[in-house]
């Protein structure tokens, strides 16, 4: 009898690890969250405050600071009712390469439909996108007494795809970033900062677009490299700057306010 009350095979759902880390996920969350619903503190109705807001939203006006890469110009302009810093930027490369970055710009912002804003505006064509990791080894002030800088190495994915209109064809790499990494997908960060408030924290966000001008529909795989060396170059000056878990002046004893 039992036998035959069996779930057929065909409609088993094998355990993924993925599948598995997001059940580990939504109970570490449900953990977390259910004893402030109890006492009436709900903690999604009072967002932790993310504690360098400031320092991220004038990335809008002063865009982002990158060693050798000088900038050309930088301005604030506006896609999709979101304000962003557009930043020219010359270095190891013949041409002039594009970088645009929204900062996060309240406790409650999200990223959403930033890539579709910059699509839409832009009016793309795109082909040959792929998804590629690099390592960034950045630094964060410690709440030790003497606030000694630790290095650490972070993982980061980020969408590569060859992008082109009728005048202009370019090597595009975009990705959000915050402090432990980053990844084009919204969710990605969603579950990060989700995790992060179970300790009454918040996980800031960038996010981050370069555009390499390229020859007419070139070769995506030959700007690899120097995408992935710039994209390391603006991960690394975000870590170290405006998405630090700790700024310069703070107290020394790691306190922060909102």
């Amino acid at each position: 009898m039992l036998k035959s009350l069996a779930m057929p095979k065909s409609f088993r759902v094998p355990i993924t690890p993925r599948i598995a880390l997001l059940c580990f996920l939504v109970i570490l969350i449900v953990i977390g969250a259910v004893p402030g619903y109890l006492r009436g503190n709900w903690s999604w109705s009072q967002l932790p405050p993310v504690v360098n807001l400031k320092q991220i939203r004038a990335i809008r006006k002063t865009g982002l600071k990158l060693g050798e890469w000088k900038t050309l110009k930088q301005e604030t302009v506006e896609l999709g009712g979101h304000k962003w810093s557009f930043q020219a930027i010359e270095g190891d490369y013949s041409k002039p390469v594009l970088l645009l970055l929204r900062p996060q710009d309240s406790s409650k912002s999200q990223p959403q439909v930033d890539w579709a804003d910059i699509n839409s505006t832009q009016r793309w064509k795109r082909d040959s996108v792929k998804i590629i990791k690099f390592a960034v080894e950045g630094s964060q002030l410690s709440q030790s007494v003497e606030a000694s800088k630790l290095e650490k190495t972070v993982t980061v994915e980020a969408r590569l795809f060859r992008a082109w209109t009728k005048r202009q064809t370019f090597a595009v790499l975009q990705w959000y970033a915050w402090p432990e990494g980053g990844h084009p997908a919204p969710g990605r960060w969603f579950w990060a900062d989700q995790l992060a408030q179970l300790h009454r924290k918040r996980v800031p966000w960038v996010a981050v677009c370069i555009q390499i001008p390229i020859k007419p529909l070139g070769n995506l795989e030959e700007f690899q490299p120097l995408a992935t060396s710039l994209a390391k170059i603006v991960q690394n000056a975000l870590m170290r700057g405006p998405l630090a878990r700790i700024q310069k002046g703070e107290s020394r004893l790691g306190t922060h306010t909102g």
